[in-house]
């Protein structure tokens, strides 16, 4: 055994190292990534690459070979981009909507979904705020949209972006009141499409197709979910997915934007399954009936205006006898990733893995029940931040036997130091007789050091998984606690440099060296964590390394600094687990006769103790 082994403070220090560089790994290296990335993705905007877009039947058959044909194309060449207003009017006639979570319209010509807004969603915590825009038609800026059509009958007219569909019998779309549109191609093809909308995010587009002519026509049926440049806030992150994503034959398929635009085209296939795009709390997604082989497609191109990335998928080809009839059913998700909405919709409508849809990360198996937890602690409090409370007795409580021998075993550890410096001094010159007699000593009193961090080791991804649930769940978005916070899932805006607010000036977010960014916006809870990390630092036994030890004494302090651009909901456990913590530690050490230096001075001054030790006050001199 080395002669460290014994030493639990090495697995500690190396467990807060471990966490240590995760944290400067993104301020160092991930920071500067992520600039290079966003000039890469601005000079890709600059490319002025054209492309000719393919034109759904724009060929010279009357039929086209399975497999033969593709989904739409996209199109590099693109006008200046209009305000939204005005590409909706330069949409021409539209099909209101409305439900309880979202609101907008659909454009007559071309049938397109491109104009739908969170009606529960808004851009910033102020409730007077806009709704959270997330389609917007085609020839706006940040076009968005989602379009249904057929393709693969090649010289025979076939409904796409350009078709001047007919509106029939109700002029409004809203939940249990589908709408009803038809469109002949004056060749014997008749295209009837009946849109119909839930109460929260889904649509259902069912296209049938009749032939009167002659002649029997094959045709494909596709989908297509479009978006020009990215969302304005985006900004890549380790910690989360963004881009396009879909579930093919039980796999899950994840490409960043950037990914997407050095790849060009991705093409995938499978039965069933379903694909879209994903930001952090926004998702529109494809959903063909199960039963369909699909094939689908991840592309992006980029324009004079900004990269078009497009997710679609091309169904098999239905073939139509004269006088018969063809029928397709779509679904199409635009809305919030609500995590009991997503799996509600998994459940009803049978998608596969639609719940991956939100980004739960490697500790899946923690996340997921974690934000369900959350989600009914808020139920009966009425409040998330005092959900991630609570949330914190429950995972004290399921640790409490665990951390308790893990306090019992520091605790002796403590008392013992005294006799483990005295073997130091002893054996200075013999390690392999030090180790021996330190075993020896850790037997005599029963002492596990390893147990002193085992907590920690299981903290570790209790933690991370809480992070996550705060960073990417859309529960956490603008929820508040109490006083300045109002809004969990962001970092506290306070700063102690300007007393929190009270002195009349604002401090800047960041102070900058080249790429070294050291946050400015040191908060109370941030405070208070360094500050309770400190405590239980002291109630520990020192390590035996003084290198070591120096690394504990400013961890505290590194970790307040370095923590406080995470979520201010993530601060407020880690300050109460750290109070939980202490608590327990105090009574475990108290209840070993184990001094515990930290509190007992704040509780009475050294010299009052040895005053009432020799029976009266000091001497004067003393």
């Amino acid at each position: 055994m080395t002669p460290q082994a014994p030493d639990s403070r090495n697995l500690y220090v190396a467990v807060a190292l471990c966490i240590g560089i995760l944290i400067l790994w993104e301020f160092f290296i991930l920071g500067p990534q992520q600039k290079a990335e966003r000039e890469r993705l601005a000079a890709l905007k600059k490319q002025q690459e054209q492309s000719q877009p393919a034109t759904p039947g724009a060929a010279n058959s009357t039929t086209s070979a399975p497999g033969s044909a593709t989904a739409p194309a996209l199109s590099g060449a693109q006008l200046a981009a209009v305000p939204r207003v005005q590409a909706l009017l330069n949409s021409g006639t539209r099909v209101p909507f409305d439900t309880p979570s979202i609101d907008g319209s659909i454009a007559l010509t071309g049938a397109r979904i491109d104009n739908l807004m969170l009606k529960k969603y808004r851009e910033t915590v102020d409730k007077k705020s806009p709704e959270i825009t997330l389609l917007t038609p085609k020839g706006a800026e940040l076009s968005y949209f989602a379009e249904f059509g057929w393709t693969g009958a090649v010289g025979t007219p076939l409904p796409g972006p350009a078709t001047p569909w007919t509106l029939q019998g109700a002029a409004k779309l809203a939940p249990g009141s589908p709408i009803t549109l038809s469109w002949d191609n004056g060749q014997g093809l008749r295209f009837t499409r009946i849109i119909a909308v839930d109460e929260h995010y889904m649509f259902t587009i069912a296209d049938t197709v009749e032939n009167s002519g002659t002649a029997a026509v094959s045709i494909y049926p596709y989908a297509i979910v479009q978006r020009q440049g990215l969302p304005k806030d985006h900004v890549p992150n380790w910690i989360l997915h963004e881009g396009v994503i879909g579930v093919f034959e039980g796999s899950t398929k994840l490409l960043t934007y950037a990914e997407v635009a050095d790849e060009q085209e991705v093409k995938v296939e499978g039965n069933g399954g379903w694909l879209g795009i994903t930001d952090k709390y926004w998702l529109t997604a494809l959903i063909p009936t199960q039963q369909e082989k699909i094939q689908g497609r991840f592309a992006a191109i980029p324009g004079t205006a900004a990269t078009q990335y497009q997710a679609d998928y091309l169904l098999s080809a239905r073939t139509i006898a004269p006088g018969g009839k063809a029928s397709v059913e779509h679904r199409f998700f635009a809305g919030a990733k609500e995590r009991s909405r997503i799996q509600a919709y998994e459940e009803a409508f049978n998608i596969p893995r639609f719940h991956n849809a939100i980004d739960w990360g490697w500790f899946w198996f923690l996340t997921q029940p974690m934000a369900w937890m959350l989600e009914k602690l808020n139920l009966f409090f009425g409040n998330f931040g005092l959900a991630i409370l609570a949330l914190t007795v429950i995972v004290k409580a399921l640790f409490f036997p665990l951390a308790n021998r893990s306090y019992e075993a520091m605790s002796k550890l403590k008392k013992v130091q005294p006799e483990l410096q005295q073997l130091q001094t002893t054996y200075k010159d013999d390690r392999l007789k030090l180790q021996t007699e330190m075993m020896a000593l850790y037997r005599r009193e029963k002492i596990n050091p390893v147990m002193g961090c085992l907590p920690i080791l299981f903290q570790i991804p209790v933690f991370f998984s809480l992070y996550k649930v705060l960073f990417v769940t859309i529960e956490m978005r603008h929820a508040p606690f109490y006083g300045w916070i109002q809004d969990l899932a962001a970092p506290d805006f306070t700063s102690i440099f300007n007393l929190f607010g009270l002195l009349p000036f604002s401090v800047p977010a960041w102070l900058s060296f080249g790429f070294i960014h050291i946050p400015l916006h040191i908060g109370v809870f941030a405070i208070l964590m360094g500050v309770t990390m400190w405590i239980q630092t002291k109630m520990n036994p020192p390590a035996q390394d003084p290198m070591q030890q120096q690394v504990l004494n400013w961890m505290p302090w590194i970790f307040m600094v370095m923590l406080t651009t995470f979520p201010a909901g993530l601060m407020i456990y880690w300050v109460w687990n750290n109070i939980l913590s202490i608590a327990q530690q105090y009574v475990i050490m108290r209840k070993n006769g184990t001094p515990i230096e930290i509190i007992d001075n704040f509780k009475m001054p050294a010299w009052m103790n040895r005053s009432t030790e020799s029976g009266g006050p000091p001497d004067a001199k003393t």
